[in-house]
């Protein structure tokens, strides 16, 4: 099992519709497309910035789920029509998680 940390920032004062097409299209396209949505956090202080964690089985379970999302004509049309007036996303990075061998619960 790994996990992914994403951090997203959203284009200046781009927060809140980034959020919105989170919520609205992308969480459904990832139940869609087998990707496991475990939380969502708002940093205190940072309005354009939420993160999430997702969890996959493996790394090739990671590659397949987010090339079939990526490829999907529902993403693409809806994140098309969310950017119609500029883009939500300024920068986002992935951090790939992998259990430590003292973290409870490892094996």
């Amino acid at each position: 099992m790994i996990h992914e940390l994403k951090r997203y920032e959203a284009a200046p004062g781009q927060g809140p519709a980034l959020r919105e097409r989170f919520a609205r299209l992308t969480m459904p396209l990832f139940h869609r497309h087998g990707i496991t949505l475990l939380h969502c956090w708002e940093p205190e202080g940072e309005p354009d910035t939420f993160l999430y964690l997702v969890a996959f089985a493996d790394a090739a379970a990671s590659e397949a789920a987010w090339k079939a999302f990526g490829a999907d004509p529902d993403w693409k049309a809806g994140k098309a029509a969310s950017e119609a007036n500029g883009p939500l996303l300024a920068r986002q990075t992935t951090t790939v998680l992998r259990p430590s061998a003292f973290s409870p619960g490892a094996r």
